[in-house]
């Protein structure tokens, strides 16, 4: 699965480049805040096995108004390190590699 490079920003992590995308409108379920924003981040040249971040916060554009925090480049370099620490390899095909950060996420019921 590669990242559609529209709306991507490019972000480097120890001296490896990396691009990250947000989705611009949340999923239902993001909308409706029953589950949290997700981004995907893979390696800049050698696109492979993509990095799936699941936050603890909203969807920024979630529409029942729920206040979020942005996603911050310095928390996808956090998230990198800790996916690479973890055994994620961004050049290696294969499938999504998840990174389940939602602890403390409440969904709105």
């Amino acid at each position: 699965m590669t990242l559609v490079r529209k709306g991507s920003r490019r972000i480097v992590v120890d001296g490896t480049a990396y691009r990250w995308r947000l989705r611009g409108r949340p999923t239902y379920s993001q909308g409706l805040t029953w589950l949290p924003c997700t981004y995907a981040v893979e390696h800049a040249d050698t696109p492979g096995m993509t990095l799936v971040v699941t936050t603890d916060q909203p969807h920024p554009s979630n529409w029942i108004g729920r206040e979020a925090e942005p996603v911050l480049p310095s928390s996808v370099a956090a998230a990198v390190q800790l996916a690479l620490h973890r055994g994620w390899t961004p050049k290696a095909s294969g499938s999504a590699f998840h990174l389940d950060q939602s602890a403390g996420f409440t969904s709105f019921s």
